[in-house]
């Protein structure tokens, strides 16, 4: 008989053991998520990084590669960001940025890809999109930030942008093709 309770002893602190070790692993699955959740979103205006976009770049080029996809990406610059930094301050360059991200979500397909990349640089993929299509997206987004109300401390602040557009090909690296609509934009800025 008493060996009969040792075990039902031991069967129980083994069940409890278990149930312990569930648990810790469930809260370490919930971290690893989370970490996760850092590495590839951008915390200040919650869409993914530069990682995740160039990630998101690279499997594009693969479709286009693979089954002759057209795609295009639009690199567009914040400007204005840093008279609102030096004038207001680095939060309300921080509310700019976001309300600028929410403008760009609004503007895009919900099947383009948008992120941002740098500190006043967005980047957006259009699927299915040659470049005349980016530069007619690229468009809509201009004439979308100038009219927005941007506004600190309830005083009118001017934000625009500038974007340039590439199309992408099946060769392309996800390097090249940043850098050719990051030159494209710049081509803008100087016109």
């Amino acid at each position: 008989m008493q060996d009969s309770l040792v075990s039902l002893e031991d069967a129980e602190a083994l069940i409890g053991e278990i149930e312990r070790l569930r648990a810790e692993v469930a809260r370490l699955e919930a971290r690893v998520g989370q970490l996760d959740e850092m590495a590839h979103r951008d915390a200040l205006v919650e869409l993914p990084n530069r990682r995740s976009f160039s990630a998101s770049l690279e499997r594009l080029i693969g479709r286009v590669e693979r089954y002759g996809d057209s795609a295009a990406m639009l690199f567009i610059d914040v400007d204005g960001l840093k008279s609102i930094n030096d004038r207001y301050g680095h939060k309300a360059g921080d509310d700019a940025l976001i309300q600028v991200s929410k403008i760009l979500v609004a503007a895009v397909r919900k099947s383009d890809a948008i992120a941002r990349i740098g500190g006043d640089e967005f980047a957006v993929l259009l699927e299915r999109a040659d470049e005349q299509s980016g530069w007619q997206m690229a468009l809509r987004i201009v004439e979308t930030v100038l009219a927005a109300d941007f506004r600190i401390d309830g005083e009118p602040v001017s934000l625009s942008v500038a974007v340039g557009v590439t199309a992408i090909k099946p060769d392309d690296d996800p390097a090249s093709v940043i850098e050719r609509a990051d030159r494209e934009m710049y081509r803008v800025k100087a016109a």
